[in-house]
């Protein structure tokens, strides 16, 4: 079995700017199994959420630890790979993970939606996602997403460091230009809301007439996740009372016991392969929460086709997908992840159904 690592750009057309700080660059981690003459891709990079961060020379460095040890033990045995992967971060994870799902379904001949026993038919609608700046430039974004595609859900990122007055601004702003297009198109618009852990639990407080007033959908994340379980889950449950939206946990939920800690205070839980440390557990993730009749995000951070197309595979339990990274690139060296209108689709190629630009 062979196993190689490489590293690789990605450049967002538009910069984008979230409570944290601003991204235009990345550069992301590529990893390749080759076995049987089938070869399996698998994609990961370093994030920060505020309160866990994980620097991509620190997840090369464990990956570059553990392959001579893949090197030896069989794609098919995954039983016997899963012991080391459980040390791992969850973004080193998801590398290795993502490989091992992809070889198996080129292996098989078969989408891994298909092996999850999932709908891969239906498209649903991905958010599209306008960042921090001014009311002008805001807009400016919105109508170049618009040029490029007829988004109908938009997501608007608040907790800006300028305040609540200019997020009420940014608010109001979009959610005029949002009415307007749907009363000329005759065509819903939904608008959510991400703050990005930007506000206090009194600042979301605050919010919560003008996030009614302006007919916002959803509320993600609006208070900082925390490390400690118990006083994260206690900003959900004061907050709850408060807010008659659906409230979604994004930064505060990484796994299954995350879902479990979170389920009784929120509406919903945004599911991103870095932080769930690959498909496996989102899998088992999106089953538990289909049981608790919990809603469903899948997220992306500056992902590329390919991770993008890997947490695609799980469209069919997803209420909100928020898959836009990769159609915000300008040097995406994937291909394969469907798109009719603003709908996405579930890849219908073998395995996570991606092929690189060098070899398509």
């Amino acid at each position: 079995m062979g196993w190689s690592l490489r590293r690789f750009p990605l450049t967002k057309a538009v910069p984008l700017a979230i409570s944290r700080g601003t991204t235009s660059v990345v550069e992301r981690l590529e990893l390749r199994l080759n076995h049987g003459g089938t070869v399996g891709f698998g994609e990961t990079g370093g994030l920060d959420t505020g309160h866990r961060a994980y620097a991509l020379e620190a997840i090369e460095a464990e990956l570059q630890a553990l392959l001579p040890t893949l090197e030896s033990l069989n794609p098919e045995d995954r039983h016997s790979i899963e012991p080391w992967l459980a040390p791992l971060s969850p973004p080193a994870r998801c590398a290795v993970d993502l490989a091992l799902w992809d070889w198996w379904g080129r292996q098989l001949g078969q989408p891994i939606w298909k092996l999850f026993a999932l709908d891969g038919t239906r498209g649903v609608a991905t958010s599209v996602t306008l960042g921090l700046a001014s009311v002008e430039k805001v807009l400016e974004r919105l109508q170049r997403w618009w040029r490029q595609m007829p988004a109908t859900r938009i997501k608007l990122k608040l907790g800006s460091p300028e305040g609540l007055e200019h997020d009420r601004a940014l608010l109001q702003a979009v959610a005029i230009a949002l009415d307007e297009r749907s009363q000329r198109m005759a065509v819903a618009h939904e608008l959510q809301v991400d703050a990005n852990g930007g506000w206090t639990l009194e600042q979301a407080k605050a919010m919560q007439v003008d996030l009614e007033q302006a007919g916002v959908v959803l509320l993600e994340q609006p208070l900082p996740a925390r490390l400690d379980p118990e006083e994260d889950l206690q900003g959900f449950a004061a907050l709850r009372p408060f807010c008659n939206l659906p409230l979604v946990a994004d930064e505060s939920c990484w796994d299954l016991k995350d879902l479990l800690r979170l389920a009784p205070h929120v509406d919903g839980v945004n599911l991103k392969l870095l932080k769930t440390g690959g498909l496996t557990e989102a899998w088992l993730m999106a089953q538990v929460a289909e049981r608790l009749d919990l809603d469903l995000m899948v997220g992306c951070y500056s992902d590329s086709t390919l991770l993008n197309a890997a947490a695609a595979q799980l469209l069919a339990c997803i209420r909100w997908p928020d898959l836009d990274s990769h159609l915000n690139l300008v040097d995406d060296p994937y291909s394969g992840l469907p798109l009719k209108g603003d709908q996405l689709l579930p890849p219908h190629g073998s395995g996570l159904g991606v092929a690189p630009l060098e070899a398509s």
